[in-house]
């Protein structure tokens, strides 16, 4: 979906600020009715994955003594049934404390909206790992054509920030997986891009727990790597500068380059996995 002026273009709380539910100064409970808990169900496609259950027992204690302060944003769904745009933890822990009702804002979202709302109300937030905050920007450039300008502006994140979390998408598998168990940092994820075996780096930051500049060193070690030495044949000798400068593109496209000279020619290779990663070279190389 487009970005509009006055909508979700400009954020979830600008958008509800112009339906009415957060004037600046307002009552948050203003424009709100209740809801059987019941009634309502979770958005399937929310980027959030983790509901930490202590966090989740903490709120359901806080409940209990003072109730929901701000009510949940739901979208008429099928059935008399509703489905949940912004406040998933609120509604998951008002069950824990044994709430038959809880506070609601209706909006007549279409599916489309509902989903895209859902996804900016949750990378807007501080607690998302960033793997789930990576896939929430991923999705709003793939499923409603935002670019990367258009992702910042309505989460209003750094257009930087947006692009170092989706660059976390071309992590292994397995790195992706300590990154969301908090054993490796966006740092850390930066340094493993940029290894010549990022799985293997991955599991060696996990293993020794390096520091971000000690994974950034072993990181360009792996590139600087003797090759195996051939029958009769001495091992090239390449020109420092030269791999320094090679270093540094590799480093600002996040992706393996290697620079061949022959005299005052050569060749600048880059190297891509998918699509989405030429997609995102082409963008940088056109400024």
């Amino acid at each position: 979906m487009a970005v509009k002026k006055g909508g979700l273009g400009r954020g979830l709380s600008a958008l509800l600020e112009e339906m009415g539910s957060a004037a600046p100064g307002a009552d948050p409970k203003a424009g709100a009715s209740s809801l059987p808990v019941g009634m309502i169900d979770a958005n399937p496609r929310q980027p959030r994955r983790h509901f930490d259950e202590v966090a989740l027992n903490e709120l359901a204690d806080s409940i209990r003594i003072k109730g929901v302060l701000q009510p949940i944003l739901v979208r008429p769904a099928t059935e008399g049934r509703y489905e949940i745009v912004a406040g998933e933890r609120r509604w998951r822990a008002s069950q824990i404390a044994g709430l038959h009702e809880i506070p609601v804002v209706i909006r007549p979202f279409s599916e489309a909206d509902g989903y895209e709302a859902a996804i900016i109300e949750n990378v807007q937030r501080a607690d998302l790992n960033p793997m789930e905050e990576a896939e929430g920007y991923h999705r709003l450039v793939k499923e409603y054509s935002h670019t990367q300008e258009m992702v910042a502006a309505v989460t209003g994140k750094a257009r930087s920030h947006v692009g170092n979390l989706l660059r976390l998408l071309d992590l292994p598998d397995d790195a992706q997986a300590l990154v969301k168990m908090g054993l490796l940092s966006v740092g850390h994820a930066k340094a493993v891009l940029q290894a010549k075996e990022p799985a293997s780096l991955a599991k060696e930051i996990a293993a020794r727990g390096l520091t971000v500049r000690q994974a950034e060193e072993a990181a360009r070690k792996s590139h600087n790597a003797p090759a195996p030495k051939l029958a009769k044949s001495a091992p090239a000798q390449r020109d420092a500068d030269l791999e320094m400068l090679e270093s540094q593109i590799s480093e600002t496209l996040g992706l393996q380059v290697a620079i061949e000279a022959r005299g005052k020619r050569g060749t600048v290779t880059i190297k891509f996995s998918d699509l989405d990663q030429l997609d995102r070279v082409i963008e940088r190389l056109q400024g």
